[in-house]
């Protein structure tokens, strides 16, 4: 019998990522597959002269996979040392984890993406930051632009701006944290489309639209209903997901003028619960089929 570990974060305090590794665990237990649901943090790494081991405590069998729920890149980098097959790659995760080189990937790729400028790196302890230099920004956007850090969730730590005034204020705020400034694409106030992508496919979408936001998560008030994608929308979300080698992503893509689309996010741990209540499909079933075919 395959036997697998689904990882999630034991110290975030929402039931939700918990939930989300059940529900894999559940599809997986259908196609006679033994998960174990495993905290990050019921693991110790160690590395020494003999090379790299874990303190696994009650998990002590080696599994044939491990379905990685959680964005602690070192553990998932020492899992791929010890030769287990870790999904997403640590490599993936860490390019999802900060949109900075998200969209460094994506613009690799000659991709759609909003024009981006990547703020520099401010150290920590620096009383006053020289924002003159942000002046140059003016030149390539426009106002309302796009202030979003590099690490965030659940459309949090992003903010419309609407003045150089506000700007520098928020960059003033942000002290050492990176970010990135962004062009508003108006078209797509308070909506975007999520695709699935499981491998080679988009498995499910939907559309998520929020009245009184630009943005269109859930987490700030969104609404989602299933979605039937164009050719062009699936065709760019794939390239997205090759583009962070992902085996498994949350594509968001905005609708840009004339309904072109354009890649807002690619995420490695998109959660599956909102998808399915809004679509019927469940990405679990998906996601443990091509784990099955990968390893085959």
């Amino acid at each position: 019998m395959m036997q697998g570990w689904v990882i999630y974060n034991g110290h975030l305090p929402s039931s939700k990522f918990l939930s989300y590794a059940e529900w894999i665990k559940e599809a997986a237990t259908k196609k006679n597959i033994k998960i174990n649901v495993v905290k990050n943090n019921a693991m110790l790494s160690m590395i020494d002269s003999q090379g790299s081991h874990l303190l696994k405590q009650a998990h002590e069998a080696q599994p044939d996979f491990v379905l990685f729920l959680d964005k602690d890149i070192a553990l998932a980098k020492q899992l791929e040392q010890l030769g287990i097959p870790v999904f997403n790659s640590s490599k993936c995760i860490d390019i999802c984890d900060n949109k900075i080189t998200t969209y460094q990937h994506l613009a690799k790729h000659k991709l759609p993406i909003p024009k981006t400028i990547i703020a520099p790196k401010i150290f920590p302890g620096v009383k006053e930051i020289d924002t003159t230099s942000y002046l140059a920004i003016e030149r390539e956007l426009e106002y309302p632009m796009v202030v979003k850090e590099a690490y965030g969730s659940f459309g949090e730590q992003v903010y419309l701006i609407h003045s150089r005034q506000a700007l520098f204020a928020l960059i003033q705020a942000l002290e050492d944290r990176p970010f990135v400034i962004q062009e508003y694409i108006s078209s797509s106030y308070g909506r975007d489309i999520r695709l699935n992508v499981v491998g080679d496919q988009v498995v499910a979408s939907m559309i998520r639209t929020a009245k009184n936001d630009f943005r269109a998560n859930v987490a700030v008030g969104g609404t989602t209903e299933a979605y039937q994608p164009t050719e062009q929308e699936i065709s760019l979300a794939l390239a997205a997901a090759k583009a962070v080698e992902a085996s498994f992503a949350g594509v968001d893509l905005l609708f840009g003028p004339n309904s072109q689309p354009i890649i807002c996010e690619v995420n490695s741990n998109a959660h599956i619960q909102g998808t399915y209540q809004s679509t019927g499909i469940n990405v679990a079933d998906y996601m443990i089929d091509y784990i099955v075919r990968t390893l085959d």
